[in-house]
């Protein structure tokens, strides 16, 4: 409860700073007199909530870009496993991926409208470009880092390659690959919404381009905002399912060290010396634990 109250007041203090920059119109270095005020954009939220447009952009976005990152999530992991388990993949493959991975997602606008018969499609596709480098490139080192001994291990008891790929390969390359995925999301964003700008007809980023062009500075802020928000929602929920499925790797959380530091004092009688319990204890035990959980 502690952390997430600091949280909140790190939230509210900003806003804060933010309504007493732009209300009392602060011109040093940067221009704060030209930004709405909070209660501006509150307002204009209010406004946008009650309207269907607003959930129509809302919708239309999250469409496009679940589906272009479930493509790139499926695609990357693919092309990332058989590169770097196959060296004709990488040779056939490999030099083709790296010259088209420093272009940027965006870059491929003219690309998509070129190729697909509609923007929807071609924005998909952006949306898909944009996350699937990371995954692949996440994927691909996270494969090539595990141990050969689990491959030798499955090998001697008469496993396959399929058997290797589903009981060694995928479950040891998932930190890696849900690495990149998070990765891949927060940049989906920023290319769904640029594509919105350019060449989309509803979604936030065609709204708040939309709203710029009129003017409406309190609406381009509410699209921000919209896109923020929904940012955080889909990169919490890839990290979430990457704890899910990774239950079974040691962890360090951040009160580890308190706990053990607990721990210690709770198994350590009042009379025993500064040294604590004895090894051999059943305190000393649980107190070897915790040292050993911070540890890994």
């Amino acid at each position: 409860m502690r952390r997430y109250a600091l949280r909140a007041a790190s939230l509210a203090a900003a806003l804060g700073l933010w309504q007493v920059l732009t209300g009392k119109d602060v011109d040093l270095w940067l221009r704060f007199s030209q930004f709405p005020t909070v209660t501006d954009v509150a307002r204009a939220f209010g406004a946008r909530l009650s309207g269907p447009d607003y959930w129509t952009d809302l919708t239309d976005s999250l469409v496009r870009i679940l589906t272009g990152f479930l493509l790139a999530a499926v695609l990357g992991v693919a092309t990332g496993v058989l590169v770097a388990r196959s060296r004709l993949a990488e040779d056939l493959l490999g030099p083709v991926l790296e010259v088209v991975r420093p272009v940027p997602a965006i870059a491929l606008v003219p690309v998509a409208i070129l190729l697909f018969p509609s923007n929807e499609q071609g924005i998909v596709f952006i949306t898909c470009a944009a996350a699937y480098f990371p995954v692949l490139v996440s994927t691909r080192h996270a494969v090539r880092a595990l141990t050969p001994v689990w491959e030798e291990a499955v090998r001697t008891m008469g496993g396959g390659r399929w058997r290797i790929l589903g009981s060694v390969v995928l479950p040891g390359a998932l930190p890696g690959v849900f690495g990149g995925l998070s990765v891949g999301i927060g940049v989906s964003w920023i290319c769904v919404i640029s594509a919105e700008m350019i060449s989309g007809q509803y979604g936030v980023g065609y709204r708040t381009w939309q709203d710029y062009t009129v003017v409406d500075y309190p609406g381009v802020f509410v699209g921000m905002v919209t896109i923020g928000v929904l940012g955080w929602l889909t990169s919490t929920a890839v990290e979430l399912l990457g704890r899910r499925l990774t239950r079974w790797l040691p962890r360090t959380a951040y009160g580890t060290a308190a706990r053990a530091h607990r721990a210690d004092r709770r198994a350590t009688p009042a009379s025993a010396p500064a040294g604590g319990t004895p090894s051999g204890a059943p305190g000393g035990a649980r107190t070897q634990e915790a040292r050993d959980e911070h540890l890994v």
